[in-house]
């Protein structure tokens, strides 16, 4: 055998020994379950082998980019994912491990899929804990057809479900993840994108505390692309990814409004038919506002899916999870003046908390905002502190000055809402 070989094997053999280990205890565990015992282990026994399957596949990233059969667009993403992955240890302080050192032909488009639900008429998610993750608001599975299959037989409890297709994910740490096949289809921003985002989850995760995890990795990841880019001088790509992290912010935008009006739906007292009507309508205006939108996003087709799709409750965790709590991260990175090190250490300090007080002070980090009231019809804006009275706000002729100008959003209204931070009118678009 040759030495390379011997030390891929001896990798091998330790990550499966390691699972072995984590088995036996998954035993115990489940046998001391109640009622849901076996399909406990049933859950578990997929997510081992799925898990088993990939470490299994794995080749040295080295050894390919050596290797003369290796195809020079597949060399050439490789060599790239190993350049991110130094730069991120090297440059942004996140984990120096084996992960993403490896690499895996996945042939399929996901690596699993995750299941949300929420109850028909709350936007509290559905939670499932496990062993080490702790409580999630999803579950995942390497097998589609039995994601599909959960999926079903939580709709015929009433729940409002969503399945989202996961193309990478990251096992915290325990394992030292690949690459995978699917993850090399994308620009090389979007690659950097998941690649520091994953190692983020590794640099810190809270057990049963997935809007802060996310959050958290989210602007990590971005803050790291924008490094990454303006370090090696990509500015061009910069450009569009800055572009693209404007469209997102405009998609989160009329999500964060349609929660807002369906928490008032559903906190109303209303009958179940009344709040079943103003749920669809919401959703309709939702798709509708998307349309008015997306003329705005320079032909940026990423989002079309999703709109066209189903969408619930449910559909709108898969936003809010990964944005909640951005804002207050970005500023406390500010407070660290940017370096990235004090940020984790100041970041773990808040994740000691007990779940209550780490939402006090992440609530309490989050920029102030305003709420600015714009006719359509008359083009003049009313702006004020959120939580003051509009009459005693300032208004100001903003005729020209805004995008949708003249443009009907939403045909039941003539009014938009924009919430927007105190330094940053820009802050968003927001229909009623």
């Amino acid at each position: 055998m040759r030495p390379q070989g011997a030390l891929q094997y001896t990798m091998f053999r330790r990550n499966v020994n390691r699972f072995r280990r984590l088995l036996a205890v998954f035993s115990v565990v489940a046998s001391l379950l109640s009622l849901s015992a076996c399909a406990t282990m049933g859950y578990y026994s997929q997510a081992i082998h799925g898990e088993l399957d990939l470490l299994a596949d794995r080749q040295s990233i080295k050894s390919l980019i050596a290797d003369p059969h290796t195809s020079p667009p597949l060399r050439k993403k490789l060599v790239l994912a190993q350049q991110l992955r130094s730069f991120a240890s090297a440059m942004l302080g996140l984990p120096d491990n084996h992960s993403y050192t490896t690499y895996v032909a996945l042939h399929r488009p996901y690596v699993n899929w995750n299941v949300f639900a929420t109850p028909q008429f709350s936007l509290k998610p559905v939670t499932w804990c496990f062993l080490f993750a702790g409580c999630v608001p999803y579950r995942g599975y390497f097998s589609k057809q039995a994601a599909f299959e959960f999926a079903a037989s939580l709709r015929k409890k009433g729940d409002d479900v969503h399945i989202s297709g996961v193309p990478v994910f990251s096992t915290l740490g325990w394992f030292n993840d690949p690459l995978l096949s699917n993850m090399l289809d994308w620009d090389d921003t979007t690659l950097a994108n998941f690649i520091f985002h994953e190692l983020a989850h590794q640099e810190l995760y809270v057990e049963g505390d997935a809007d802060f995890n996310e959050s958290y990795a989210v602007l990590v990841a971005d803050v790291s692309v924008h490094r990454w880019l303006q370090a090696t001088r990509r500015g061009t790509e910069l450009e569009g990814y800055e572009a693209r992290q404007q469209h997102w912010r405009m998609i989160v935008r009329l999500v964060d409004a349609t929660r807002a009006r369906l928490e008032q739906v559903y906190a109303s007292g209303a009958s179940k038919e009344i709040m079943r009507q103003r749920k669809l309508a919401i959703f309709n205006n939702l798709r509708r506002n998307y349309t008015a939108l997306r003329p705005q996003l320079d032909g940026d087709t990423g989002y079309d899916g999703f709109f066209s799709g189903t969408l619930n409750n449910a559909s709108l965790l898969t936003v809010s999870i990964y944005t909640r709590w951005v804002p207050a991260f970005r500023v406390l990175l500010a407070q660290d003046h940017g370096d990235l090190p004090a940020f984790y250490r100041s970041v773990k300090q808040l994740a000691k908390l007990p779940s209550q007080q780490r939402h006090t002070a992440l609530e309490k980090l989050m920029p102030k905002r305003v709420e600015a009231m714009i006719s359509i019809n008359s083009g003049y804006a009313c702006a004020a502190t959120a939580g003051a009275r509009p009459a005693g706000s300032t208004c100001r002729d903003i005729r020209g000055h805004h995008r949708f100008q003249g443009q009907r959003l939403d045909s039941e209204a003539s009014e938009i809402i924009l919430a927007a931070d105190t330094v940053n009118l820009e802050r968003t678009v927001i229909v009623q």
